[in-house]
């Protein structure tokens, strides 16, 4: 069936509502039609994530109740009376998607633990857990444009749902092909036959109880957090209870909050693209700032499990650090903090990326702590410290990605920016007592370590067509032989899809055990190195480049030249 047909197959359904058939009669351009219903939204391996809007390849009431519909019919044949939490945050309709969900699953016989308001992403895992239920969801589409909705799956052990079990999700929704297979009932019969409870405050309690329990150094911030000022923006998500109130009750009580930004709002008035990358949310936190001054500013993401950080340099300008910068100084804070205090395990272990900083590498080293490599997505970290808790041979110590994601405490197996704010103002304060910013704290690091200097490049590649682009793009640079990168040599080429590390100097080759994923990597003879891979989220080929220098001018510079000559090369794929 091609597009133009299921197009009309929902113009005729008796099961599509008129409000949805009439959004599909107003599209004139057949280029629209064509992106709404070339293919379904994928269910991948960590759920769903699109353009709200009728139509196959859009998130709305119909593809959502269709994955949770097989989400449902996963947990039946593999669980006996299963139950779910649901959560959701403050874009448009997750409040419906959310519920939709939740009758769905009801009328498949789950029991479904609802949150009665918007909540972060992280307590939706911890309640996963905290509940003994066998998976959760979370309706949100994390830092993507006001456009997009999302729909995450964990497991039962409150990570996203990794390959093996994705698979099998995967195989029951796309064996959903009917509208009219999809079950349902009613709010009110489904609470009568006690399939749906609201989750209020008690979950509340004990999870920000547990976050507050991860304070390192407890007299610090007993007799010192009044003196530490913060401004804190939720970007009209849903940190904004959580974030105070764990503040508030650690005794930081000098903590402005972003006005405009306050409220849940899911069109992001002030902030068109509501991620913590982009220093642009940060523009009224910044006049706040030089009114009335800041020791730091944060700000989390819609569903608040990612967080921005923004701090003075030495000549009192603010920045905004990066992802990786952030992650840096959480490493070596906590590492530092754990040996200063006698309680670093032998057996510890820091989780990184495969596109995050080598400069965490060089910390965990120092304080010899064991660094692990997982792919791109936060569920393989959280997939790692379910076995290390099952094997007990390894203890998690900290874990982040470069796109601003962190979790310290094993409670929560998901990123979880609400942890991340607490540790953020507490290792200010550290700095502070000190007699340093964050800023020179990190000139510290980087003194100690090395000049690690890192930048990602997001090309955006809409539609079917740039979907084609992306696959061919990446599966020229495949079969490319790439020798040098503008004189430098190319010593390694990581294919996560073929499993293959080749050794580009001595032409030997060995096995990566991870799982298959469409990434490659190119490592130099001088240690600089680029990844490539698609979006999981949104219509972009990423480009990730990392460079080590000898000074912090000198890696930016090394950075910029290198970053131009590894485009033309991906650009050149391109046409």
């Amino acid at each position: 069936m091609n597009y133009k047909d299921k197009y009309n197959e929902w113009l005729t359904s008796e099961i599509i509502n008129e409000e949805t058939k009439n959004e599909l009669r107003e599209i004139k351009d057949e280029k629209e039609i064509e992106d709404r219903f070339y293919k379904g939204l994928d269910f991948g391996t960590g759920g769903l994530r699109g353009i709200i809007g009728a139509g196959t390849n859009r998130m709305n009431i119909y593809t959502v109740s269709k994955a949770t519909q097989g989400f449902a019919d996963y947990l039946n044949q593999n669980f006996d009376k299963p139950s779910v939490a649901i959560g959701y945050d403050s874009r448009n309709k997750s409040d419906e998607f959310a519920l939709a969900s939740a009758l769905t699953l009801a009328a498949n016989g789950v029991k479904v633990y609802l949150f009665e308001g918007l909540r972060p992403t992280p307590m939706v895992s911890f309640a996963t857990r905290e509940l003994d239920c066998k998976g959760g969801i979370v309706i949100t589409a994390s830092h993507n444009p006001k456009q997009y909705n999302g729909y995450k799956v964990y497991d039962e052990f409150g990570g996203q749902v990794t390959d093996d079990k994705a698979g099998k999700v995967i195989s029951c929704v796309n064996d959903v092909t009917d509208f009219g297979a999809i079950k349902t009932i009613s709010e009110e019969e489904a609470k009568e036959k006690g399939l749906l409870v609201y989750i209020g405050e008690d979950i509340d309690f004990k999870y920000i109880e547990k976050v507050k329990g991860l304070t390192i150094n407890d007299s610090l911030v007993k007799d010192k957090a009044k003196d530490l000022k913060i401004i804190y923006t939720p970007i009209h998500g849903s940190g904004n209870m959580p974030v105070r109130r764990v503040l508030k009750e650690l005794g930081y009580e000098n903590v402005s909050v972003v006005k405009e930004q306050e409220e849940p709002n899911g069109e992001f008035p002030t902030a068109p693209y509501p991620n913590p990358e982009d220093p642009r949310v940060f523009s009224l936190a910044l006049e706040m700032a030089k009114k009335d001054g800041a020791d730091v500013i944060f700000g989390t993401d819609p569903d608040c499990d990612r967080i921005g950080v923004v701090v003075k340099d030495s000549d009192s300008e603010f920045k905004v650090l990066t992802g990786n910068q952030t992650g840096l100084l959480l490493t070596d804070y906590i590492l530092s903090a754990a040996k200063e205090n006698g309680k670093l395990p032998k057996n510890g272990v820091v989780i990184k990326t495969i596109v995050t900083t080598e400069g965490a590498r060089e910390i965990a080293n120092h304080y010899g702590v064991e660094i692990m490599d997982v792919l791109t997505g936060f569920k393989y970290i959280g997939e790692k410290i379910h076995e290390f808790k099952n094997s007990g041979d390894k203890t998690y110590l900290f874990g982040f990605e470069e796109s601003y994601g962190y979790l310290a405490g094993d409670f929560v197996r998901d990123k979880d920016a609400v942890i991340a704010s607490m540790l953020i103002a507490e290792m200010t304060l550290y700095y502070k007592n000190k007699g340093l910013s964050l800023a020179e704290g990190l000139n510290a690091l980087y003194e100690k370590f090395g000049f690690f200097k890192e930048d990602l490049v997001s090309l955006e590649l809409k539609g079917k067509e740039g979907q084609e682009k992306i696959a061919k793009c990446i599966d020229s640079l495949r079969n490319a032989t790439i020798k040098e990168i503008d004189g430098i040599k190319v010593k390694t080429k990581l294919d996560y899809k073929l499993s293959k590390e080749e050794n580009m100097l001595d032409k030997t080759v060995s096995e990566i055990k991870l799982p298959k994923s469409n990434v490659l990597k190119f490592i130099l003879e001088n240690g600089s190195s680029f990844v490539v891979r698609p979006s999981g989220t949104e219509p972009k080929m990423k480009v990730y480049l990392a460079i080590k220098g000898d000074s912090i001018e000198g890696a930016k510079k090394d950075l910029a030249k290198f970053k131009e000559n590894v485009m033309k090369l991906v650009e050149s794929m391109l046409n």
